[in-house]
C-alpha cells in the first residue's frame, strides 16, 4: 500500500510545475491530498463518477479523471484552473507508474519470501525469477533478525528505508511479528550485520539480534542459507546468549553439539560427573569460570579482570575442582570442562523448550 504522503507529494511537484489545482480522493470520496484547498464534500460526485463507465469527465469546471490499481478504481483526481486537462492526465500517468512499481516491488519481495520458505518449485524458480528480473547468479546472504518488541513494524520500516528503496536489488520479507529477512548481495557478512543491529538500536532504541547464514550464488540454494541463519539464532541463544550478531560459520563447537541426540549429550554428562555438579556453582563461581576461558586460562589476567589477588583465584579454581574433578588450569580438562558446560545449557534448554 503506497502512503498518502508519496501520493500527495507527486501531486504538490505537478502542481508547482504547472500551477494546476490538483486533488486526490480516494474510492470512498475521503480527500488524500488537495493543493486546490475544496472544502466541500465530494464523495457523491467520486461515486458517481467511479460507477460510469467513463475514464474521464468534467463535473462544473473541475476536470475528474480515474486511476485504476489492478483493474479497480482506486482513486480520483480532480484537476482544475489553467492546463487542468494536460496536468491531469500527467498527474493519472504519475500514479499509476507508483503503483505499478509498488506492485513489481510487493510481488519480488513476495516471491523471495516463497524462496526463503521453499515455497516454490525449482522448476517453477528460474521462470518467475526471469519475469521480475530477478538475477540468479549472484552471490546474496540472507540476514535474520529478531526484535524482543511484539511488533515488528518500526523495524521493518526502517530496514525497508535501508535496503528496499527504488532501485535496490536487495529484499526485506516480514516473515512474522518478531522475525525479519533481509536478502543482500555481497558477502560482507559481519559488517552488514552489525550495520543492521546498530541501525535498529541507535535509530528506533530497538534490541535485535541478527544472524546471517553462508553466501550464495544461486536463487534455489537462498533457502539453505535462510536455514543456516535460523541456525545460528538458535545456537546462539543457547551458548552465545551475549552477542546481538551471530553467524553461521562462526558457530563454533555449538554447531555440532545442537546436532547431537538428547540422550547421548546425557549420557556423556552421565559419564563425565557422577552428579549434576552445573546446579551446585554459584554465580560467582560460574563468572570466574567465564573469564578465565575468555583469558585463554591464564590466571594473571583473569585475576586482574575480576580484581582479585592471585591466590584468590588459584583457591576459587581449587576449589572448583574438588566439586568437579577436573582441574581447568590444565588445557585436557578446561576443554572437557566447556564442552560439558555447553551440553549441559544444551540439554537445560530442549527440555525447557518441551515443557
Amino acid at each position: 500500500m503506497i502512503s498518502a504522503r508519496i501520493l500527495g507529494k507527486t501531486l504538490q511537484e505537478l502542481h508547482n510545475i504547472t500551477g494546476s489545482l490538483l486533488t486526490l480522493v480516494n474510492r470512498n470520496g475521503e480527500i488524500v491530498y488537495n493543493c486546490a484547498e475544496k472544502s466541500k464534500d465530494l464523495s457523491a460526485s467520486v461515486h458517481s463518477f467511479i460507477e460510469s463507465a467513463a475514464d474521464t469527465m468534467y463535473v462544473g469546471t473541475d476536470y475528474f479523471l480515474k486511476v485504476n490499481d489492478n483493474d479497480r478504481v482506486e482513486y480520483v483526481v480532480i484537476a482544475g484552473g489553467e492546463n487542468a486537462e494536460m496536468s491531469g492526465r500527467i498527474a493519472v500517468s504519475e500514479l499509476q507508474n507508483i503503483l505499478t512499481v509498488s506492485h513489481e516491488r510487493s510481488d519480488r519481495n513476495h516471491f523471495m519470501q516463497n524462496i526463503l520458505l521453499d515455497n516454490i518449485l525449482p522448476v517453477d524458480l528460474r521462470d518467475e525469477a526471469r519475469r521480475l528480473k530477478i538475477h540468479n547468479d549472484v552471490t546474496r546472504t540472507v540476514f535474520l533478525t529478531e526484535t524482543t518488541e511484539a511488533d515488528n513494524a518500526p523495524a521493518l520500516q526502517i530496514l525497508k528505508a535501508m535496503y528496499a528503496t527504488s532501485g535496490s536489488t536487495s529484499f526485506v520479507c516480514s516473515l512474522d511479528a518478531t522475525h525479519i529477512a533481509i536478502v543482500i548481495e555481497g558477502t560482507a557478512l559481519e559488517k552488514q550485520a552489525f550495520t543492521i543491529a546498530d541501525t535498529l538500536n541507535t535509530e528506533a532504541m530497538i534490541s535485535v539480534r541478527v544472524a546471517c547464514g553462508e553466501p550464495t550464488d544461486q536463487l534455489s540454494h537462498l533457502s539453505q542459507c535462510y536455514k543456516e541463519a535460523q541456525l545460528a539464532m538458535e545456537v546462539g541463544r543457547i551458548f552465545l546468549p551475549d552477542r546481538h550478531v551471530l553467524t553461521y560459520a562462526r558457530l563454533g563447537i555449538g554447531r555440532l553439539i545442537y546436532q547431537l541426540p538428547i540422550s547421548l549429550c546425557k549420557v556423556f554428562l552421565h559419564e563425565t560427573f557422577e552428579r549434576d555438579v552445573f546446579s551446585e556453582l554459584d554465580d560467582e563461581t560460574l563468572l570466574t569460570i567465564r573469564i578465565f576461558f575468555e583469558n585463554d586460562l591464564n590466571i594473571s589476567e583473569t585475576a586482574r579482570q575480576l580484581y582479585i589477588h592471585r591466590n584468590t583465584l588459584v583457591y576459587r579454581l581449587e576449589k572448583l575442582q574438588k566439586t568437579t574433578g577436573l582441574d581447568i588450569r590444565k588445557f585436557d580438562e578446561a576443554m572437557t570442562f566447556k564442552i560439558a558446560m555447553m551440553v549441559y545449557d544444551y540439554v537445560q534448554h530442549m527440555e525447557e523448550k518441551d515443557n
